[in-house]
């Protein structure tokens, strides 16, 4: 299972075109997604000022497209440390719906996101 973080618009927007897909796919190549693990540091790094995230639970083996466990990607544009151990999950393509086999708001305490309880 890999996770992605959304907005909520964006995730209602997905489901009334049958895909999902992201601004990095046009600017990057790919959709950044997270392990299990990763999600709740993502989120407080990248979306510690969002208001609302959806967490989509991915099947990998259900996905269309190609999905590569690489080095991060940082978005400030500074050359990726191959030698960096930690692995993200990347989807080089539009994320189909059937892959998508959960969803749910992230909760937040505070200023702080949370993995959901259903996790």
């Amino acid at each position: 299972m890999i996770y992605h973080l959304t907005s909520p618009i964006e995730w209602q927007m997905a489901q009334q075109a049958g895909h999902y897909s992201a601004p990095s796919l046009d600017s990057e190549g790919f959709i950044h997604c997270s392990s299990k693990e990763q999600v709740v540091t993502v989120a407080n790094t990248f979306y510690s000022h969002t208001v609302e995230l959806v967490l989509l639970c991915i099947e990998e083996d259900k996905l269309d497209a190609m999905l590569k466990w690489e080095a991060p990607a940082h978005p400030d544009g500074t050359p990726v440390d191959e030698s960096d151990t930690q692995q993200f999950p990347h989807v080089y393509g539009i994320i189909n719906l059937e892959s998508v086999v959960a969803f749910w708001q992230m909760p937040k305490e505070g200023d702080t996101y949370q993995l959901p309880a259903e996790l």
